[in-house]
């Protein structure tokens, strides 16, 4: 199917608050003979640098006024814009009223989210709430038959192009619209979220692309990444390795959940969104072996996440073992060349600027559920012995590399862990001597003399007598139990070290 006949325009209108690429832009219309009508810092922008540009002022014959409120909202800018150039009587129209068509308007609105994120007071967000700017665009995006609207300095390089060949076509000319109207809907939901106070809430995604299926073969799926917010996995870079299914996002966003709640260099191990094993260690070489050995059978064919760029020593460990997908904030030239030697092997590299998010959000029917991340993990000097004597400080510091690990595990959760490894987990379990009884079975031999934490409180002390029983030394948990008093009692007679930290850690 042939391409439509591009339109070249007339007169540009062009008010920007981010001016960048602007100059790149001016000269490109300039040169194709484009007159330019500009606002404010933007006209005075292109000026200096030698590009003609007409004040909006001049062509509606009205000065910009109110603090700059009003300055393009006139009928020989909104008319220049809205006139359908393939009807004759818009045509004559424009001609009665002595108004030139405005082919091309280059926007983008005031920064409203970037001035209440910097904590400004109210008075100064209110200023960024444009009205011009959205005008402007929507009026442009209906009227695309007959006018270009760009919103993004990241369009300029095509539009030059289409410029210096002959024009915009109608098919590229849709594609601006759907953007600009995607870029008006964020901006309007995010003035409207904070005068609301947070009553209101909205999602934005783009999608990236479709995936194979869903959790399952029946089921459609498909990536989006958030337009607002800071960047994460759904826009890491796949390096090599087959597409990334849903089943792999969703453990490798588990996977980087569990290695981020770690300071050290720290290794997770997932399957279905459950550790297989957590590690820190000064190395993420060590943290991988140590990670691994935890429960190496679970680990076959698992998603790994590091909270440091991978080398070729942790690269050349983990193809040991197969394994689905790989994530980190980098990997090294030599680390590649060891993956590389795997091709179905995954490696994902995680955008920059990546941090975990700082909110939660869950559908369910009719709407969805909002949190705060569970990010916050009390120290240790702030921990209540309940039980036990005050344990030296290597045990103190495995019980709270345990209380930071067991947050990764489904509720209810077990995690016993020797030094900063994990080696027995026992999760999502209806009741929690279930998940003791795991955690110690997967750890065999190696329970005795580690430590324990558990997400939240043990209802009855069956669950603390079978940690006990297996040789744990010590034991972190919320307490908050009407049963705690037996709890204690079973570790004091023990002799077995019991903090209260007064917060749990469920995941479900």
């Amino acid at each position: 199917m042939s391409k439509s006949p591009r339109l070249m325009p007339q007169r540009a209108l062009i008010s920007v608050s981010d001016k960048t690429g602007l100059l790149d832009l001016g000269r490109a219309l300039a040169e194709a003979g484009v007159e330019i009508i500009s606002t404010g810092r933007s006209a005075q922008t292109l000026r200096d640098a030698g590009i003609d540009a007409r004040d909006v002022s001049e062509v509606t014959g009205f000065p910009e006024s109110l603090d700059g409120r009003v300055k393009t909202l006139h009928p020989r800018i909104h008319g220049g814009i809205l006139a359908d150039l393939r009807k004759d009587s818009h045509v004559k129209a424009l001609e009665d009223l002595d108004i030139t068509a405005i082919g091309l308007v280059v926007v983008n609105l005031y920064p409203f989210v970037e001035t209440v994120a910097s904590g400004a007071g109210a008075e100064a967000v209110i200023e960024q709430i444009d009205i011009g700017g959205p005008a402007m665009v929507r009026a442009a995006a209906k009227n695309h038959a007959s006018v270009a609207i760009v919103v993004d300095p990241g369009a300029y390089p095509d539009l030059i192009e289409s410029l210096r060949a002959g024009g915009t076509t109608l098919e590229q000319r849709q594609i601006l619209a759907r953007n600009a109207l995607w870029h008006t809907a964020r901006y309007d939901a995010a003035v409207a979220g904070w005068m609301s106070g947070g009553d209101f809430a909205s999602i934005h995604g783009q999608k990236l692309g479709d995936l194979r299926y869903g959790e399952n073969s029946h089921q459609s799926a498909a990536v989006f990444a958030n337009t607002v917010g800071q960047p994460g996995l759904a826009s890491a870079r796949i390096i090599q390795g087959k597409e990334m299914s849903y089943n792999n996002y969703v453990d490798a966003d588990a996977a980087l959940r569990a290695a981020y709640d770690h300071q050290e260099p720290t290794v997770a191990i997932i399957k279905h969104q459950n550790p297989c094993g957590i590690a820190s260690a000064p190395s993420l070489l060590g943290a991988h072996q140590l990670a691994n050995e935890c429960d190496p059978v679970s680990a076959f064919g698992g998603v790994i996440a590091a909270n440091r760029p991978i080398d070729a020593d942790t690269a050349r460990s983990i193809v040991e073992v197969f394994t689905e997908v790989v994530v980190a904030p980098g990997f090294s030239a030599d680390a590649l060349e060891v993956f590389a030697g795997k091709a179905n092997i995954r490696v994902v590299e995680l955008p920059e600027g990546f941090a975990p998010e700082p909110q939660e959000i869950r559908q369910i029917s009719g709407g969805f559920l909002r949190q705060d991340a569970d990010r916050h993990f009390a120290r240790a000097s702030k921990w209540t012995l309940v039980a036990g004597v005050q344990p030296d400080q290597p045990t103190m510091e495995s019980l709270e590399f345990a209380w930071r690990a067991v947050r990764a595990v489904k509720s209810n959760a077990i995690l016993l862990a020797r030094g900063t490894a994990s080696v027995g987990i026992g999760m999502g379990q209806v009741n929690r001597v279930d998940s003791c009884h795991l955690a110690v079975s997967r750890a065999a031999q190696r329970a005795t003399g580690s430590v324990a934490a558990s997400d939240a409180f043990f209802p009855f002390a069956d669950g603390a007598t079978v940690l006990i029983d297996a040789g744990i030394s010590a034991i972190v948990q919320p307490g908050g139990s009407v049963r705690d008093d037996e709890v204690i009692r079973a570790a004091s007679e023990a002799g077995v070290a019991m903090f209260f930290t007064g917060e749990r850690h469920f995941f479900h």
